[in-house]
């Protein structure tokens, strides 16, 4: 009789593997430097940069988005503000029929 062998790793997956959190949370960061990036970057370049530089890149964009926001916070409010009017301006025609 032949005795089983047993693993010795003792990680709850047998193989190495992102996990399901993990997956979400690294392709919502590719998603927002891409969408974010404003097209200086494609899909493919972000997935395959170094770990260190693709949180670099993600914390310099959040950053200045952040920023924007704190330097022109009336804008938002502005546009807010516009669209919640209902008023709605007719345009006045002329007509060449009154004489």
């Amino acid at each position: 009789m032949v005795a089983r062998r047993t693993s010795k790793c003792l990680s709850l997956y047998g193989f190495f593997g992102l996990t399901s959190s993990y997956r979400i949370k690294l392709f919502s960061q590719i998603h927002d430097i891409v969408f974010h990036g404003r097209g200086g970057y494609d899909w493919h370049t972000v997935y395959n940069m170094p770990i260190w530089l693709r949180k670099f890149t993600f914390n310099k964009i959040q950053d200045y988005y952040t920023q924007q926001a704190e330097e022109n916070p009336t804008s938002d409010k502005q546009v807010k503000s516009k669209s919640k009017s209902n008023k709605i301006k007719r345009p006045t025609y002329s007509t060449k029929a009154s004489k």
